[in-house]
């Protein structure tokens, strides 16, 4: 299994099984194929993608029938090309058949996602800025996508609200502005301390406050310079909102440290995988 911290990969697999197969289980194998028949099966990729997420749709398959043979003939993280080979299995023909959807669909997701992601990131190559994700996430699989965007290049960022303190623009209009709420999450023990920032004079009072890295918040580009420049290096510098594939070279021009992107989880699309079986 991949290294994925708080992944009980076992228990996602069941839960899933068991909202597929309902009370009945798979009603059409059962009724179609016989229960000794056994299938050969190739699962490949139908156009280039960055893999994320393999050995966790082979546990589907594994779950399923303990005796299926199972060659991985590509890993989480490899960009390989269209028509290329990810996955051989050989097996009971009933299990694979019902494992099938659900390998897939996770497969799809994120591939497609660390596909998403390193697109990116190799836009950015060279600049220096790093991007990040965000918790802009489908609730119950943040673990598993912001695994895809590691695969796909990036760096993770906020897993979950107790992380760090992410001081945003409606906490400051609730403190009563930037700098008396650093100052709060300062007094309450916080030691990292990540400031949204809309307005380059808000900078100044959330350094002098104890603010540990600034989140520019839907700057363009010109205005980002002047930021980093005025910031000069004292805390890290992320640059947020309205990030995509046809600016983000442009933002990181600017020298922000970091580039955070919702896209990358929020719009990725599914990648082509497909899974064709043959009777042995």
């Amino acid at each position: 299994m991949p290294d994925i911290a708080d992944f009980d990969c076992d228990a996602f697999v069941r839960a899933t099984l068991v909202e597929d197969l309902g009370e009945g289980g798979d009603i059409t194998s059962a009724a179609v194929i016989p229960a000794a028949a056994r299938f050969v099966g190739v699962m490949d990729s139908r156009e280039p993608v960055v893999v994320a997420g393999l050995e966790i749709a082979a546990a589907f398959f594994r779950a399923l029938d303990p005796d299926v043979e199972i060659a991985l003939l590509a890993a989480d993280g490899d960009r390989v090309a269209a028509g290329a080979d990810l996955m051989r299995l050989n097996g009971k023909a009933r299990a694979m058949l019902t494992a099938e959807r659900s390998a897939l669909n996770i497969m799809q997701h994120l591939t497609g996602i660390a596909t998403m992601t390193r697109a990116y990131v190799d836009v950015i190559r060279g600049t220096g800025a790093t991007l990040l994700d965000t918790r802009k996430t489908i609730p119950g699989l943040r673990v598993l996508e912001k695994y895809a965007t590691r695969m796909g290049g990036a760096t993770n960022h906020r897993m979950r609200l107790d992380d760090g303190a992410m001081i945003k623009d409606n906490h400051v209009a609730v403190a009563g502005g930037v700098g008396e709420a650093v100052r709060r999450a300062v007094a309450a023990g916080i030691g990292r301390i990540i400031v949204e920032v809309d307005r380059v004079e808000q900078i100044e009072p959330a350094i002098a406050a104890g603010a540990t890295h600034l989140l520019l918040d839907n700057m363009d580009p010109p205005t980002l310079r002047g930021a980093v420049t005025l910031i000069g290096g004292r805390v890290p510098t992320e640059a947020s909102g309205g990030v995509r594939l046809d600016n983000i070279r442009a933002i990181a021009a600017t020298g922000v440290t970091y580039i955070s992107a919702g896209r990358i989880t929020q719009s990725a699309p599914a990648a082509d995988i497909g899974l064709d079986f043959e009777a042995l």
